[in-house]
C-alpha cells in the first residue's frame, strides 16, 4: 500500500477543515514529501503439505493430491423450486505418495474432481465426519486443476478410514 504525506508551504494558524482543503481556500500551494515504504504484502509462499501430515481439526492446508475416485453423492433442490439451482456434492477420494483420504467437493468443485485428474487445494481444512477425517476446500480456499503429477498414490494408507473419538482430559 502506498501512501502520501503532505506538507503546507507556509504554515498556518488552525482553522477548519483538512490541511489541503485550507491551502487551497488560501491560495497556498500543497506539495508532495515522500511516499511510506512499500509495505511487503500479506502473501506468503504456500508450504505443501503431505497427506500423511493431516491431524483432525486443522486448517490452511495446501496439498497436490491425484483423484483417485469422484462419485456424486447428493444433488439438494428442486428444479421446479424457488431455488434452480442445485448445490451438488461429491466424495472424492484423493491422495498423494504418503496416503490417502476422502475429499467433499460442492458446487463447481465437482466438475474439476475427475478420475486422475491432479489437483492443488488451497486453504484446506480437516473436517470431521462421524469420527473420520475428511478434506474440504471452503469459500476462502481454492480447487486449481494443475500438471499431471509424477507419483503414485499411496492406496494402503487412508486416513478417512482412521476412526477418532472425542475425549475430555480433567485436569487436576
Amino acid at each position: 500500500m502506498i501512501g502520501r504525506h503532505f506538507a503546507l508551504l507556509k504554515a498556518s494558524p488552525p482553522r477548519k477543515g483538512s490541511k489541503s482543503q485550507r491551502a487551497r481556500r488560501e491560495g497556498e500551494k500543497v506539495i508532495f514529501v515522500g511516499e511510506m515504504a512499500e509495505s511487503k504484502s500479506g502473501l506468503r509462499k504456500p508450504v505443501f503439505t503431505k497427506v500423511d501430515q493431516l491431524r483432525p481439526g486443522t486448517s490452511g492446508h495446501t496439498l497436490t493430491v491425484k483423484v483417485v475416485d469422484s462419485k456424486i453423492i447428493r444433488q439438494k433442490g428442486r428444479a421446479d423450486g424457488p431455488q434452480s439451482r442445485q448445490p451438488r456434492i461429491a466424495e472424492c477420494l484423493v491422495g498423494d505418495e504418503t496416503g490417502m483420504i476422502v475429499f467433499t467437493a460442492r458446487n463447481d468443485q465437482v466438475e474439476l474432481m475427475k478420475a486422475d485428474a491432479t489437483v492443488v487445494l488451497r486453504n484446506a481444512k480437516i473436517d470431521m465426519y462421524r469420527g473420520s477425517m475428511r478434506l474440504a476446500v471452503d469459500k476462502w480456499g481454492r480447487v486449481e486443476v494443475t500438471d499431471p503429477a509424477d507419483f503414485t498414490v499411496k492406496e494402503d494408507n487412508n486416513l478417512s478410514l482412521i476412526e477418532y473419538e472425542l475425549v475430555s482430559v480433567v485436569e487436576e
